[in-house]
């Protein structure tokens, strides 16, 4: 499967469990937080293109692989 569609089946995974998927979005290649993902809450906030909660997860080193995003989404009930 390519990176892509893992992704979108990821973020629709957690759109039924009440979160959203967030990318990073620094295109350096050297950036610690390059190519990584956040799972934060689905509010109206969050949803803004440059919202802050995304951002400040990323700060924090919250950052996952989607590997990492897996697990945790598996761990998680279902809203639905």
């Amino acid at each position: 499967m390519s990176v892509k569609s893992v992704e979108n089946r990821l973020r629709r995974e957690a759109r039924r469990k009440g979160l959203l998927l967030r990318k990073s979005r620094s295109r350096t290649r050297s950036t610690e937080v390059y190519g990584l993902y956040v799972l934060v809450d689905d509010c109206a906030g969050n949803r803004r293109p440059g919202a802050q909660a995304p951002y400040s997860a990323f700060l924090r080193g919250d950052g996952a692989t989607l590997e990492q995003i897996k697990v945790e989404l598996d761990l998680l009930p279902d809203w639905t």
